[in-house]
Order: C-alpha cells, then structure tokens, then sequence
C-alpha cells in the first residue's frame, strides 16, 4: 500500500502548492490575463518596485509586524513563566483565558477591538486608528501563539538546573539569563516566526483598526481586487513566498545542524 499513500501525499502537496505555483509562473507572463501565457518578462516586477501603494503597504505591514511581534514575544514570555509557577487551578483558568483569542472568530475579535478605541475616546483617551490601533490589535492576537510555543519548552525545564545554578553564584536574574532562557530559546523563536508570521497575513482584524494612512498589505491587496488585479500583485506574492521560504529552511537547517552536534557529543561521552 505504499503507492496508495505516496499517491495520497502527493495529490495533497499539490493541492497545497499548484496554486503557488501558477501564481510564480504567471507573475513572470507579459500579458495581464491569467488564463494565456504570452511571454516572459520581469517587467511586473520592475512596476511593483515603483507602486508606491503597494510599496507603502509592505513598508507598513513590516513595521507593525515586528513591533508587534517583538513585543508579543517580550510579554507572552514572561506571562508563560508566570503563568508555568501558578498553582492548577489558577493555571486552568488562565490557560482558558488565553485560548479565547485563538479559537475566537477573527471578525468578533475585530469589531470587538475596534469598538474598545471608540469607547475609550469617551474616557479622554484618543487612540488615533492607524499604527498605533494596529499594534495593539496584533500584539494581543499574537500573545496566545507565543504562550503555547513558550510554555512547554517551560515544562521541560528541569528545576533543579535552575537551583544549582543560584547555589554556585549565580543572582536569581543572572540564573535566569543563563540557564532558563538559553532552554527555552527554540520556544521563543518559534513562538516569534509564528507571531510574525500571523501578523503579516492578518487582514480582518485590521480591516477594522486600521486608519485611512496606515494600511496593510492585505487590505490594499483586497481594494484592488475590486477592480482587475494587476499582476504586480502576483510578482509580490512570489517575493514574499521566497523570503519565507528562505527563512523556513535557514531556520530548520540551523536545528538539523544543532540537532546532529548534540548527538555527536552524547556519542563522544559515551
């Protein structure tokens, strides 16, 4: 039954990945239908480098994305230790709290901050929408994604690391630094690439906190598939398709090579 399940594996990768790969394909046509191939030419790609709209909105959606995913990482955590020393139940509880945003509907999570900017401008409290709205909104849909990427590196963490070395010098803070952050260092990383990654391609929620200034890419993608997308779109997709692959396996191979040193010293000790 081998063939049945590379069958099966295969016909899901290309669900998966045929649409990347007409989208590549067609980003480099010189005609603007997608349904023709008339040439080859990286003339979209010269017009996207000069569309100050769509330069502007990538400009945009980078920003907010690494602040807010700097500062996700920062405070999700420091909220999983806290959240990792709380007893059971209080931790049940919390754990609960902290899967609402994730299982949440966007588009209740959207309107739900938009409408908190409003009524906080009834207390005097003028938010602005625009980047600061924006960061607000993505930092708090991010914080969940990094609390579950940093907490179970958190439980794999053998305590008695952290005691000895307080009992052999260390400062409770400088204990921290070097030996519970280094453990739970692949947790914050991935927790980081996961938070950065939603960012980048949230477009509900900021449908509703963005301003008339500060759009994202996703949205001003979504204006001008009112009218005929232009295939500058399809160039950017391909760029930004790249850069995460790229990203994606310079971060897995780091781990391979990690993966293979740490064997290759257990052998030697052994």
């Amino acid at each position: 039954m081998k063939w049945l399940s590379k069958t099966y594996v295969g016909l899901i990768m290309a669900f998966l990945y045929l649409p990347i790969f007409v989208l590549i394909v067609f980003s480099f046509n010189q005609s603007r239908s997608r349904g023709a191939w008339t040439g080859f030419t990286f003339s979209w790609y010269q017009k996207l480098f000069t569309n100050d709209a769509i330069l502007q909105s990538l400009a945009n959606t980078l920003i907010i994305a690494v602040v807010s995913s700097v500062v996700a990482t920062l405070v999700g955590t420091l909220a999983a230790i806290g959240i990792a020393n709380m007893k059971h139940w209080s931790r049940g509880i919390i754990m609960n709290i902290t899967y609402m945003p994730v299982i949440n509907p966007e588009i209740v999570m959207g309107v739900s901050l938009m409408l908190l900017f409003v009524w906080l401008k009834t207390f005097g409290v003028n938010i602005e929408f625009g980047f600061t709205t924006l960061i607000i909104a993505h930092t708090t849909f991010c914080l969940p994604y990094v609390i579950l990427n940093v907490l179970p590196k958190l439980r794999q963490i053998d305590t008695y690391i952290y005691e000895a070395a307080q009992d052999l010098g260390c400062s409770p803070v400088s204990a921290f630094f070097k030996v519970v952050v280094p453990e739970i260092m692949p947790g914050i990383v991935s927790g980081f690439l996961m938070a950065f990654t939603y960012s980048l391609d949230d477009f509900i929620i900021s449908y509703f906190v963005s301003g008339s200034t500060s759009q994202t890419l996703p949205i001003t993608i979504y204006s001008m598939t009112r009218r005929k997308v232009s295939p500058e779109i399809n160039a950017l997709s391909t760029i930004l398709f790249v850069v995460v692959l790229t990203v994606l396996l310079v971060v897995n191979l780091h781990a391979i090579r990690k993966e293979r040193e740490l064997r290759t010293k257990a052998r030697a000790r052994a």
